[in-house]
């Protein structure tokens, strides 16, 4: 079983950015799943398994075709990571997204078993 390095984690954040859904899926557990920010639920939107996940993140894309992950620091602990970082996006009503959030890994081997979102909420 490989171990999670910097190199993973870095792999998986690039195809983010990249919009590489195939390697994103191919990142995550069979059993993993992401955990979205909003939502209706304490813990935002569960994505469970890669159906899901793949379809969220094709949708994502296809309606926020410039959004980057930027401005990027990565902790790893063992089988966990933390992730910081600015997104910034032209939503599908023309809004303009720019934010801070960060994300919490889990992981077992190299798979994804949790990706965590969570981010500021502007209030103007």
């Amino acid at each position: 079983m490989t171990t999670l390095t910097m190199d993973v984690l870095n792999k998986i954040i690039d195809a983010f950015n990249a919009h590489d859904v195939d390697t994103l899926v191919d990142s995550f557990a069979e059993d993993g799943e992401f955990l979205l920010a909003a939502g209706p639920d304490i813990w935002g939107t569960r994505l469970k398994g890669k159906a899901a996940i793949r379809e969220a993140l094709t949708k994502r894309f296809a309606t926020t075709p410039d959004i980057q992950w930027t401005e990027g620091k990565n902790w790893i602990i063992g089988d966990k990571a933390l992730s910081e970082w600015r997104v910034t996006a032209t939503q599908p009503n023309g809004d303009k997204l720019d934010l801070r959030g960060c994300d919490l890994w889990e992981f077992r081997g190299d798979k994804i078993v949790k990706k965590d979102t969570y981010y500021k909420q502007i209030v103007k």
